[in-house]
């Protein structure tokens, strides 16, 4: 089989499009669409790592108050995540154009999405310039789960979380499970 070499542009895939809402000083709530974000440490502490442009504003709100939510959110946002991607929240209101509704987290200022079946409540460790993106060390201080998309022993049906990812610049939905569980 020939290889070819070609011009790099997000180069792993695919990855977990996600909402990660924020706040101002003053607690006013925000939401950037992001491509990176990844798991660090899966245990003992959780850590999720979050990659933004120093340019946005949510890059700002996240330095200065060290807190943020990653809220999965489910293929049927993808309009509103689009949306979220295109427009800065620096004069526009997201939470009230998109029509998304926030709600109170347990540990962090910035709110939940009620709307994305999981939401991970994050307060910044570290700061870490890489390239032209900052990294984002969180720890996962709380996670929330929609009811509905957990089986009767608590655990999450892939099935029910309407799950897509980030490749190589287009959204696509997951397919079938092909493995077991490791």
């Amino acid at each position: 089989m020939a290889k070819v070499k070609i011009q790099m542009s997000r180069p792993v895939y695919p990855t977990p499009a996600s909402l990660v809402t924020s706040v101002d000083e003053q607690g006013k709530p925000n939401i950037i669409t992001l491509g990176e974000v990844f798991n660090i440490s899966i245990e003992r502490p959780v850590i999720l790592g979050i990659s933004i442009r120093k340019a946005t504003y949510s890059h700002s709100l996240i330095t200065k108050t060290r807190e943020y939510v990653v809220n999965l959110a489910p293929a049927s946002l993808i309009d509103k995540l689009i949306y979220c991607g295109r427009i800065s929240g620096k004069d526009v209101d997201k939470f009230e154009k998109s029509g998304l509704t926030p709600l109170p987290a347990t540990k962090v200022k910035p709110p939940l999405i009620a709307e994305c079946p999981i939401n991970l409540e994050c307060k910044v460790l570290a700061i870490q310039v890489v390239g032209d993106h900052d990294l984002f060390l969180g720890e996962v201080v709380a996670q929330h789960v929609n009811e509905e998309v957990l089986d009767e022993n608590g655990k999450i049906v892939v099935e029910k979380l309407d799950g897509f990812a980030f490749v190589l610049g287009e959204f696509w939905t997951f397919g079938n499970r092909i493995g077991p569980r490791i």
